[in-house]
């Protein structure tokens, strides 16, 4: 009964180990993540002083195909977590949340006329931004769903 006490012991301050490595990764996660952030003010202020207004663009069709074909595969993604209840819908959700608030935002900048303007803004309105925003809920509800199973089979440990 000793050494089974003592690999359990040993398992834990393992895995106590492994948490406190863990929690110094992500220190540094974040410290890289705040320095791209600051790093990404200068160049944003640059390119919107050097970049002109009007630009013609070469496979315009093929850039916004692309886009709603990755906006296709992550809503099919969602769709299958979500069958599957399984972890990966929290981050399949945040990022079609992304990429629709992207889409809307694309939409309306680059509408050329007042009827592409009026067409971008209510797509936004009636879909992208409703779908957006039930995704980003649906992640919320995910990650606080996976969190009380985490206290709880830290509880019964």
């Amino acid at each position: 009964m000793g050494d089974l006490k003592r690999s359990l012991t040993s398992l834990m301050e393992a895995h106590s180990a492994i948490g406190v490595m863990r929690t110094r990764a992500l220190d540094w996660v974040g410290v890289l993540f705040a320095a791209a952030a600051l790093i990404l003010v200068p160049w944003v202020v640059f390119l919107v002083h050097a970049l002109p207004s009007d630009h013609r663009s070469a496979h315009w069709d093929v850039a916004w195909g692309g886009f709603d074909t990755a906006l296709a595969l992550l809503l099919a993604g969602v769709a299958v977590a979500a069958w599957r209840r399984s972890p990966w819908l929290e981050g399949a959700a945040t990022a079609a949340a992304t990429l629709l608030f992207v889409d809307a935002w694309f939409d309306i900048l680059t509408a050329s006329s007042r009827s592409e303007l009026v067409t971008a803004i209510v797509e936004a309105a009636v879909v992208e931004l409703p779908i957006a925003i039930f995704c980003l809920l649906l992640a919320r509800s995910v990650e606080r769903r996976l969190a009380a199973a985490a206290t709880a089979a830290e509880d019964c440990a």
